[in-house]
């Protein structure tokens, strides 16, 4: 590591590339040829004219998109840092859109109109942040974790997003067993293995308090001597797939299951949990299969619920694809799709010779290129609702839910800004990073716009 303001000459650079080491390496790599794309792919592509749209056409959009930023604390410790974690919910009515889109000048005060926003703010405990009678920074993270959870919900009489989390976490426990248990979180206990539980409890080794949230395991992630900017960014991605099934949940306790064939849900970057809690893929996955009959046997057709990557390892190799050898750009045609499967993925953009599926113990949702009318490339990740939609062994139109609507979607909502987003994720980032309704319990207004004219 350099000093500041030292900067390296070209020499270290020579001898990086005449290294005997670096190219012995070199030489065992597997490469993967670029070649022109065979005949066999481009039979592949599905063209959006050849798919049905469904009659349930969504007029309204919500977007859910999260935002976090570590921060250094004054109390006197060195590197003392918390994080500030946001969770933005933006509301679009595409009617309200399509009217004014037949005016020659759009007033910008009236776009505005369109969108309604609500944002939950949460801030969490890194390196040297101790609370209360908190013995240490993890366990002042744990607690703070836990009673975040506690004090959010989207409705003031609805469940409280802790509940939805240990609503999931019970079907975790009854369905899915565990050949091993992670350790516990107290300290000098850590041999232990963890005692689960509901609620705040306490540790039958050290009768230290526990927490249900524990079993998240987001504290492992912590640096108690440096930033932790991973664990926040960790913290934020759960908390936006938690406050999904938060909605849809609190949506079904009110009876209002009818009006979400009114609504599709996109979400900011992949379907996926990863990292220490990633146990909530398959438990996430239950539930939507239970929300989506449920409604369904109400609406007749499938949940729109999708993500979109904005960038990473598939939009890059879909940006490959769609320029020749001679790099000439545009090559993969509009209003186009091609559908992903487990040996292509493995062969082409994520190497791997492992028999389990990709994605399978992460993904709640399945990948596939589209090259919007505008010619914008788009990577979305559709939510899976049956057994046939998670085969990854095979990529058939009819395993990516409502894939005709999702195409009609994007090319109205393709940004010109971002080419490889979408315009209500772009507003909830923004409303996210600058949270104008900050501490405004306002999803009730925007329940009030999905149910009118219900």
């Amino acid at each position: 590591m350099s000093f500041e303001g030292e900067f390296a000459s070209y020499e270290p650079l020579r001898r990086l590339l005449d290294s005997e080491k670096v190219k012995a390496l070199q030489d065992r790599f597997k490469i993967r040829e670029k070649t022109e794309e065979s005949e066999e792919f481009e039979n592949d592509i599905i063209n959006k004219d050849d798919l049905e749209e469904s009659e349930l056409k969504p007029d309204l959009v919500l977007a859910i998109d999260g935002s976090n930023l570590a921060a250094k604390a004054e109390n006197g410790y060195p590197g003392a840092e918390f994080g500030y974690v946001t969770i933005a919910s933006v509301l679009i009515d595409m009617k309200k859109i399509e009217n004014l889109e037949n005016h020659q000048f759009i007033d910008p005060k009236e776009f505005r109109k369109t969108e309604k926003a609500s944002t939950i703010e949460t801030v969490f405990p890194g390196c040297n942040i101790i609370l209360d009678t908190e013995i240490n920074a993890k366990s002042s993270l744990r607690r703070s974790l836990f009673e975040e959870l506690k004090t959010n919900q989207i409705f003031t009489d609805s469940e409280t997003l802790l509940e939805t989390y240990e609503y999931l976490f019970k079907i975790k426990r009854d369905k899915f067993s565990e050949s091993r248990l992670p350790k516990s979180p107290i300290e000098d206990y850590s041999e232990k293995d963890m005692t689960y539980g509901y609620g705040e409890y306490k540790c039958p080794h050290s009768n230290r308090p526990l927490f249900s949230t524990d079993a998240l395991r987001l504290h492992e992630l912590m640096n108690p001597g440096g930033s932790n900017g991973e664990m926040f960014g960790q913290i934020m991605s759960t908390l936006e797939k938690l406050w999904l099934i938060h909605i849809l949940r609190a949506f079904e306790n009110k009876g209002w299951l009818p009006t979400l064939r009114r609504v599709a849900f996109i979400m900011d970057g992949p379907l996926a949990v990863f990292s220490t809690s990633s146990w909530l893929t398959k438990v996430i996955n239950y539930e939507l299969k239970r929300l989506n009959e449920l409604q369904k046997s109400i609406n007749g057709t499938d949940l729109l619920i999708f993500g979109i990557e904005k960038s990473g390892t598939f939009y890059n190799h879909f940006e490959e694809v769609d320029t020749t050898k001679d790099g000439i750009k545009d090559k993969f045609p509009k209003q186009s799709a091609f559908l992903l499967k487990d040996s292509y993925i493995k062969e082409n953009i994520i190497f791997s010779e492992s028999n389990k599926p990709y994605g399978q113990d992460t993904y709640f949702g399945r990948k596939f290129f589209y090259k919007a009318a505008s010619g914008q490339r788009i990577v979305p990740v559709v939510a899976t609702y049956n057994d046939e939609q998670e085969n990854m062994y095979t990529a058939n139109p009819n395993q990516f839910s409502r894939l005709a609507d999702i195409m009609s979607l994007l090319d109205t909502l393709v940004s010109s800004r971002y080419p490889n987003s979408v315009s209500p994720l772009i507003s909830a980032h923004s409303e996210a990073a600058i949270p104008l309704n900050l501490g405004k319990r306002i999803f009730e207004d925007i329940a009030r716009e999905i149910r009118s004219n219900n």
